[in-house]
């Protein structure tokens, strides 16, 4: 299971997402959907990007609206997961899930898989 991050591998682009964090997360979404990665991929939206989720099917993914901080949600996902790498530049993120036993990959590996 691959687990992301979303508003940090968002941020790892300096594209504009700050102007509009849902549309950023809309265009994430949509890259991710078709690249078609061979893992269950479960993407995490908090903030304003949760405006993401505005019914648009995603084939492939599963995303979490966080109902708070999204650290907590992943920690979350991580825990009941198994062979689980979370995407995240966060070094307190990283250092939570990796004491669940996750791996973990910066945002620009799964940028570079995306192309």
């Amino acid at each position: 299971m691959i687990v992301v991050d979303a508003a940090n591998v968002v941020g790892a682009r300096a594209d504009g997402w700050w102007r509009d964090r849902a549309g950023a997360a809309r265009r994430l979404l949509a890259e991710l959907a078709a690249a078609a990665l061979p893992d269950e991929v479960v993407v995490v939206l908090e903030g304003a990007a949760r405006a993401a989720l505005d019914g648009t099917e995603y084939t492939g993914l599963r995303v979490i609206a966080a109902p708070g901080a999204g650290d907590d949600t992943i920690v979350e996902v991580a825990a009941a997961g198994t062979d689980v790498t979370v995407v995240t530049a966060d070094r307190e993120l990283r250092r939570r899930v990796e004491a669940l036993g996750a791996r973990t990959e910066g945002p620009r590996a799964l940028l570079d898989r995306l192309g």
